[in-house]
């Protein structure tokens, strides 16, 4: 490279940032795979599948409402299983519900997993059995009024963490886990009830199609350096096949006259779920393990407040 007076310049090569004998700055999160991004996936489903028959059970739909029911009662408690497994002892989740801090989303999080999981349970066991409809039915509302929570309060969690890929990301990663919800329920429906009316359920899957597409794009547009992990590597690859599952959900379960677009598109759907998870576990982790994004963001802050 030439400057003035055909001087030649050198090149300045990207700064590499290193920390002490090697090691990551943060540390690794302990959270296990694929428990943790399992129990993201299927909390975030269960969620809007308890909202979903909530709304179908006031307007009417009754099969749509039954089947809502029995996927929330059933993503819950394997969440919960999942969850438990992950902390190792049964006990550790007793633990958790002590006390309400609500300036912990951890905290605020157990809090809404708990009666929202025995609500959904109570639920499903009524319809199962036929006993004590009113309180089945007062259960599933219930739930479904905490559905919104368990879609979302995840993504909390992870943004309050130190890690950078989830913590820079905190403005997006709800609706991102908001629109993977809706499609992961929809799909849930679409492949269980074939026979209900699909029209609640496609309308679900083409707002959360948006929404997480939307919201995806924002997070790798605005982070610049420390969105890269959610465009490379593992990550990279989950999430680009996430975008073209969930697209091919969307346009599946449009399609009128054909029997198994409906079973196809809520397959997608929830294999794009999957794959949204997993992926964005996977780029929080990388972001942690690389002092690039943990140092970077850092100076940046710095120089913005004209601090050295």
């Amino acid at each position: 490279m030439t400057g003035d007076g055909g001087r030649e310049r050198p090149m300045v090569p990207r700064a590499e940032f290193r920390s002490y004998y090697g090691r990551p700055i943060l540390k690794r999160p302990t959270w296990k795979v694929p428990d943790v991004p399992g129990y993201l996936f299927l909390g975030g489903t269960a969620g809007a599948s308890a909202t979903m028959a909530a709304v179908a059970e006031l307007t009417g739909r009754r099969e749509l409402a039954g089947t809502g029911r029995w996927v929330a009662a059933a993503a819950s408690v394997a969440g919960v299983a999942a969850l438990v497994h992950d902390l190792g002892r049964p006990e550790r989740f007793a633990h958790m519900l002590r006390v309400l801090k609500p300036t912990s989303p951890l905290s605020v999080g157990s809090w809404i997993l708990t009666p929202f999981s025995t609500l959904a349970a109570a639920s499903a066991a009524s319809q199962a059995t036929g006993r004590l409809p009113g309180l089945g039915r007062l259960a599933g509302l219930g739930s479904g009024v905490l559905g919104p929570g368990m879609c979302t309060y995840t993504a909390v969690l992870l943004s309050d963490t130190a890690v950078p890929a989830w913590h820079e990301a905190y403005p997006e990663l709800p609706y991102v886990f908001a629109g993977s919800a809706l499609t992961g329920a929809a799909g849930a429906a679409l492949l269980c009830a074939p026979h209900a009316d699909h029209g609640p359920p496609i309308r679900m899957g083409l707002l959360g199609t948006a929404m997480e597409l939307a919201a995806l794009h924002r997070i790798e547009r605005r982070l610049g350096l420390v969105g890269e992990p959610y465009v490379t590597g593992r990550p990279g690859r989950l999430l680009t096949l996430s975008k073209a599952l969930v697209v091919t959900g969307a346009g599946l379960s449009l399609v009128s006259g054909r029997r198994a677009a409906p079973l196809l598109a809520g397959a997608a759907y929830l294999a794009a779920g999957l794959c949204t998870r997993f992926g964005i576990f996977a780029a929080g982790i990388a972001s942690a393990q690389d002092p690039v994004y943990v140092v970077t963001p850092q100076r940046q802050r710095l120089g913005a407040a004209g601090l050295p």
